[in-house]
């Protein structure tokens, strides 16, 4: 990024909504497909894997709602609209697949919400929304596959419907760093504050700190 690129998007934007009270941590389509060289849609992510599940058990020690995203589809696809026309490498979340399987140490807990999706937003066509809702949820904490499409298209629509959005740069990854660094860019300045993996984990133990005092 330029200096003049910069200091241009911190005078039309260069806002911060800072963390919430009551937050929830998203963890957006940890998929084992982004982890298998043989597949189309390997990224060499491992290091955003790792980071997120840090921040998962932080999260969890704090007390705070956990939810993970996957993606499924029928046989054929028939369920994926145009999405599934539209990209090819859809194929490998059909549902039974080892691809769309969670990636390599990321088991669900029990007290976990599992939301399946067919499109990009966690939110789009899912329960997500009125179930954080419901949990007097303020704030989301995003984490996942892959910065420019996944996580971007859940960060517009988590801002839509009135949480506080925190992206967590180290907890994404995408195919290459052009697409990753330029949708967090485009993120922080108009729809989220992306933050680093060191930043949240002080404000999760900010919060467990207070929860142990209650």
């Amino acid at each position: 990024m330029s200096e003049d690129l910069i200091e241009n998007y911190k005078r039309a934007f260069g806002r911060s909504v800072g963390f919430g009270e009551r937050p929830a941590l998203v963890l957006v389509d940890f998929a084992k497909a982004y982890f298998d060289p043989a597949c189309e849609l390997y990224a060499g992510v491992e290091n955003a894997l790792a980071s997120a599940l840090r921040i998962r058990a932080a999260a969890r020690e704090a007390g705070i709602l956990v939810a993970l995203t996957e993606v499924v589809y029928q046989d054929g696809g028939i369920n994926g609209g145009r999405f599934y026309e539209k990209s090819k490498p859809l194929h490998n979340f059909i549902k039974g697949r080892k691809t769309a399987e969670f990636a390599d140490g990321l088991v669900p807990y029990p007290d976990e919400i599992i939301v399946s999706k067919q499109y990009p937003s966690a939110f789009f066509g899912t329960s997500l929304a009125p179930t954080l809702t419901a949990n007097g949820i303020d704030s989301v904490i995003l984490t996942g596959l892959s910065t420019s499409g996944c996580v971007r298209a859940s960060c517009v629509d988590s801002m839509s419907y009135g949480f506080r959005t925190i992206v967590v740069a180290d907890a994404c990854g995408d195919r290459h760093p052009a697409p990753h660094e330029a949708n967090l860019f485009d993120m922080n300045a108009k729809y989220a504050d992306v933050v680093s993996e060191s930043d949240v984990l002080t404000y999760l133990a900010g919060l467990r700190a207070k929860r142990a005092s209650s």
